[in-house]
């Protein structure tokens, strides 16, 4: 008890110190944790062996990743994306595996290993690509849509490689490299559940193999559409939040243990049940009692990854690994690359998509074990192999900075799609046509007001499109690009972006260039909207302030406040933060962090003080006969009409 004790706070202690220091310094989540793994494991030497078992364990974040991707999805929607996901993730994997499997082969292996390392490596890493694309917004992404497709491919064809693997067997290599062979296997959690004592299909004939694999899967469609409502329903009534939270577990576990008996991925069955789950009403319920489980399963799986990774072999063999690990990655990212252009996948999103599924994957683990217990691949190539695919995912997360940091600011404007021909002018140039920039176009449009719409997002003009909503695309911060859309007789430029800088950027071009153009933007906080008055807007309003205030004062009267209070006191806390705004414009700094700059907060405060008071007093002044739309009515009169309300 006092080893798994100590175990599971050293696990602990690491992730908590790693995790928020690699955050803060942008490496992101995935890449603290892995350094966690290697500091606890091969550094120090805190953790060993056990941490292999704990990676089988571990591998129950994947399964449950994969469950909560599914609740995202609509049945509707996964048909839609089945054209990337047969084509652009068939593909993936079959010109993958046959091109590694040459370069394989002309290195002087059999021709049956060089098949099983191509397989091997084809697959990339469900686990980090999801965690880091989750963590920085892309999932929506054309890139991360794209990526998404073919990790889901790649899941399911665990399940045919897994099948194809035992005909590949070299019966010489029985019983040789017995040491190599348990150190692969133990790397190579059985996920798959190929434990023939456990198995409900070992020993049968092919059609009763399939007949049985069958039955499962439609155990989870049917089971999931007709049985989860009543029996979530039950289970609520007992208005017991810790026996919900049992029951989640109980399916996603059931169904991994089930997909593993018959031979099945584990982390397509979930994904099915998610699916299938993603249009009943306790879908979100569902979600907030996995994600926690889902989070802390996964961190421990990046940390097993990096304290497994035998630093004995590495540096002794050091050119060799690293050589096949940025072999690897280059060899991938190059078909991937090829694909993504085939596909036309968006510049930003293609090299999102090859910087981001240029690795192996934690299915690598699963299949260099199964290999060596199958006499596939010999047991000293196998402990090989397995450093590369660790390393590979070791090296991901410095692919995502190198995305970040210097693929995206290169990303020039030769390398865009080709902007929509504009074929008119109008009074308003709108640039952005998202949640913000839609509603200010369907106004102006409603007020018979001619505008063109400028938006970036491809997917976003094709749908709005749809709706009959008309909009160009193209990059509103390319002074081109304005030029043609008629900003130089345009009265009006509604700034809508949804990026900060080029926001900010945009003013000051347009304010340089055309002075007599009226700019209004949309400004994200505080901080954001002095920045667009230094760079020369006319009017920048705060996406979140009116909705804010109009729900504040909804709330007041559900509390049984009179409406005309609440009015007068809607009007007097916008005029009391307008000149608030302008007094503590005077202090701001764009440099400092608003947080730091100690002479602006105490003016806040001071401001924040003498709101109270104002609102007091302008109350006190309330009812004002002057204003007869606000002036109570004779009594009884409501009574007259039949109401039956007593208006005081």
């Amino acid at each position: 008890m006092g080893g798994q004790l100590f175990h599971t706070f050293v696990y602990l202690c690491a992730a908590v110190i790693a995790v928020p220091v690699a955050k803060r310094l942008g490496l992101g989540s995935v890449l603290g944790y892995l350094i966690a793994g290697i500091v606890i494991g091969p550094i120090v030497g805190l953790v060993g062996a056990e941490s292999q078992e704990i990676r089988h364990f571990a591998e129950l974040g994947v399964v449950m990743m994969l469950f909560l991707v599914g609740l995202e999805l609509e049945p509707r929607l996964l048909w839609e994306m089945r054209g990337r996901l047969l084509g652009l993730g068939g593909l993936q994997v079959a010109v993958t595996a046959t091109l590694i499997a040459a370069v394989a082969a002309a290195l002087g292996m059999d021709w049956r290993v060089a098949v099983a390392i191509g397989l091997i490596f084809s697959l990339s890493s469900t686990a980090i690509v999801m965690q880091t694309l989750n963590e920085k917004g892309l999932t929506k992404t054309d890139g991360g849509r794209a990526g998404f497709s073919v990790l889901l491919f790649q899941d399911i064809a665990v399940i045919p490689m897994l099948a194809l693997i035992p005909l590949l067997a070299a019966p010489e290599l029985a019983g040789s490299g017995l040491k190599g062979i348990a150190d692969a296997a133990t790397q190579g959690p059985d996920v798959a559940g190929h434990a023939k004592a456990m198995s409900l299909v070992a020993g049968l004939p092919a059609w009763a193999h399939t007949l049985v694999v069958l039955g499962a899967v439609a155990a989870v469609l049917l089971g999931g559409h007709f049985l989860s409502r009543p029996l979530f329903r039950f289970i609520a009534e007992s208005r017991l939040r810790e026996i919900f939270t049992a029951s989640a577990l109980l399916l996603v576990v059931g169904i991994a243990l089930l997909m593993s008996l018959v031979d099945l991925s584990p982390a397509l069955g979930t994904f099915l049940a998610g699916v299938v789950l993603a249009e009943s009403e306790f879908r979100h319920e569902l979600e907030s009692d996995i994600e926690p489980f889902k989070g802390l399963l996964l961190g421990l799986f990046f940390i097993t990854v990096g304290a497994g990774i035998d630093f004995g072999i590495l540096f002794g063999e050091l050119t060799q690994v690293l050589g096949l690990t940025l072999a690897v990655i280059v060899l991938k990212g190059l078909v991937l690359f090829g694909l993504a252009r085939l596909f036309r996948l968006e510049p930003g999103g293609g090299w999102l998509f090859t910087l981001g599924l240029a690795q192996a994957g934690e299915f690598g683990f699963v299949l260099l074990g199964f290999t060596v217990q199958t006499q596939v691949i010999p047991g000293d190539i196998a402990q090989m192999l397995s450093l590369v695919v660790a390393l590979s995912m070791l090296f991901t997360p410095a692919l995502f900075i190198l995305y970040d940091k210097l693929i995206l600011p290169r990303l020039s404007a030769t390398d865009l799609l080709e902007s929509d021909a504009i074929e008119e002018h109008g009074t308003v140039v709108i640039a952005g046509n998202g949640r913000f920039g839609q509603i200010v176009n369907r106004l102006l449009v409603a007020g018979g007001v001619r505008t063109v719409v400028l938006d970036h997002e491809a997917a976003m003009i094709d749908t709005l499109r749809r709706f009959g909503i008309k909009s160009y695309y193209g990059d509103a911060s390319r002074p081109e690009l304005l030029h043609a859309a008629g900003i130089e007789s345009a009265k009006v430029f509604v700034v809508a972006i949804d990026d900060r800088d080029r926001a900010v950027e945009v003013v000051e071009h347009v304010r340089r260039h055309y002075p007599r153009v009226k700019i209004l933007a949309r400004a994200f906080d505080v901080n954001h909207l002095y920045l667009l008055e230094k760079a020369g807007v006319d009017l920048a309003i705060r996406e979140v302030f009116d909705g804010s205030l109009r729900l504040g004062m909804e709330a007041l009267k559900a509390l049984g406040m009179h409406p005309f209070k609440v009015e007068k006191m809607g009007h007097a806390f916008r005029r009391h933060d307008q000149a608030g705004l302008d007094q503590l414009y005077e202090l701001w700094d764009e440099n400092p962090d608003i947080a730091r700059n100690r002479a602006f907060l105490a003016r806040a405060r001071e401001h924040g003080e003498t709101l109270k008071e104002m609102m007091e007093a302008d109350r006190l002044q309330l009812h004002d006969r002057s204003e007869r739309g606000w002036t109570p009515p004779p009594k009884g009169y409501t009574k007259g009409l039949g109401s039956g309300v007593d208006p005081n």
